[in-house]
């Protein structure tokens, strides 16, 4: 009995040693399947894991891509240069490429013109004739108009002078300073004003100063401005950005002994007035600091200069402005009524320009080498300074893309030039508008000139 009870244990045992790895071995192929099936939902799922930061949009995490981060664009690695395609070809290849390896296009749009000015061709256009706003693009556009109109030597001026007589110490009389849109007027030129009413041996003023503000209107914000933007203040007489030069100029002159017996408030000059000091600075110097810093100010003040040369012995508008760059949309060979141009900066909601208009004034630039020799060295070079620093670091596009770049809530865009690896010359315009984050638009914006430049 106790053999027959042995010989059934056995059995039984052998069973269970031989049954068990194959449970196992089904256990941990189960195990494999779960785990296979849960990285295929999350690596399969474009929304799964998105990160937002400064720097970084939205960066997707994909089994097979990663096309947000803006280092994955520095030196075009994830651009397939098809070497068997011929140029242009191989070109456009690159950029649909890019197009299928991106999601931002699910909720945003963009216009872009690419053109050859070698060739004098156009390589790719997609939305390009639609109406955008232009963000810091159109500052490109106002330095354009700047430099045909008004020339490359132009100045902005800021005249002091006076009327009366000195009588011994002391100028009977009245000072004025008439305003020209300087935005460069800062501490030093504030002591030059004031030693050249020094200079007439004079301690005592017995009248008043008059801020001479003709040049312009009274409007202090652009059209189409968001009141919660550092908005810059469109007066033509400022002192350190701000409408203070009166205060500062009297705080000046009572440190060089000067007593002024009235005050100081707003008054036209006298066509007759005997000028004592006239501060002149040149345009390139200021549209350097508008294109390189994308400074609003320094835009606007060109944009004004345009403005009061169109208006002449009227008080300058933005109406004036905008129609000194009509005039450059008609030489080029479209209907002003087309478009809108509301400011000198691109700060307005209502600015409505296309990528074409855009390639437009830099093949008329490009076209016109007093423009083109003067302007091109004040844009920002790819990876090396101004509002292009910190892009295309790397890579082909790194020192070659020469462009304007343009930022504002919901839209990036920039427009330049840059040298193909052909040796071609090429014209640019991308807005991508829609976007929740420019890093978004820059980032695509950079592939795009490495595929280029490669």
């Amino acid at each position: 009995m106790k053999k027959r009870k042995l010989f059934a244990s056995g059995i039984i045992s052998l069973a269970v040693l031989l049954l068990l790895p194959m449970y196992a071995t089904d256990e941990v192929a189960h195990c494999a399947f779960a785990q296979e099936s849960n990285l295929n939902e999350i690596f399969n799922d474009d929304d799964t894991v998105i990160v937002d930061t400064v720097d970084v949009d939205t960066m997707t995490i994909d089994i097979q891509q990663n096309d947000s981060t803006d280092e994955a664009s520095d030196d075009g690695d994830d651009i397939d240069d098809d070497e068997n395609l011929p140029w242009p070809e191989n070109v456009r290849h690159r950029i649909e490429k890019i197009f299928d390896n991106t999601t931002i296009f699910n909720t945003s749009m963009v216009g872009m013109k690419i053109y050859d000015l070698t060739a004098d061709s156009t390589i790719y256009e997609r939305n390009a004739s639609q109406l955008m706003r232009p963000a810091s693009t159109l500052k490109m556009m106002v330095a354009v108009t700047a430099i045909d109109r008004l020339g490359a030597g132009y100045e902005l001026k800021t005249r002091m002078a006076y009327t009366g007589r000195t009588d011994s110490l002391t100028l009977r009389g009245n000072l004025y300073v008439k305003g020209g849109f300087d935005p460069t007027i800062g501490s030093d030129d504030i002591a030059e004003f004031a030693d050249s009413v020094k200079a007439l041996g004079i301690d005592t003023i017995d009248g008043n100063i008059y801020l001479d503000l003709t040049m312009k209107d009274k409007d202090r914000l652009g059209e189409g401005w968001c009141w919660d933007d550092d908005n810059p203040v469109l007066s033509p007489l400022l002192a350190g950005r701000k409408e203070e030069f009166g205060e500062r100029l009297q705080r000046k002159l009572r440190q060089n002994g000067i007593t002024v017996t009235g005050t100081c408030s707003n008054g036209s000059m006298p066509s007759g007035a005997h000028t004592l000091y006239i501060k002149r600075t040149p345009l390139l110097e200021v549209m350097r600091r508008q294109l390189k810093r994308s400074d609003n100010l320094y835009s606007e003040a060109i944009f004004y200069q345009l403005a009061a040369d169109v208006a002449g012995r009227n008080t300058a508008s933005a109406r004036h402005g905008r129609q000194a760059v009509n005039a450059i949309i008609s030489k080029v060979g479209r209907r002003p009524s087309a478009y809108y141009i509301a400011d000198g900066s691109g700060l307005s909601l209502y600015n409505y320009v296309s990528p074409e208009l855009e390639v437009d004034f830099l093949r008329y630039a490009y076209r016109h080498p007093e423009i083109y020799d003067n302007m091109l060295p004040c844009m920002p070079i790819a990876g090396v300074d101004g509002t292009l620093s910190k892009r295309m670091r790397k890579g082909a596009a790194h020192e070659n893309v020469k462009a304007k770049t343009g930022t504002v809530t919901g839209v990036s865009s920039l427009a330049g030039y840059l040298t193909t690896a052909n040796g071609h010359r090429i014209c640019f315009s991308i807005i991508n508008m829609g976007i929740r984050h420019a890093s978004s638009g820059r980032n695509f914006q950079d592939k795009v000139c490495q595929a280029l430049c490669k």
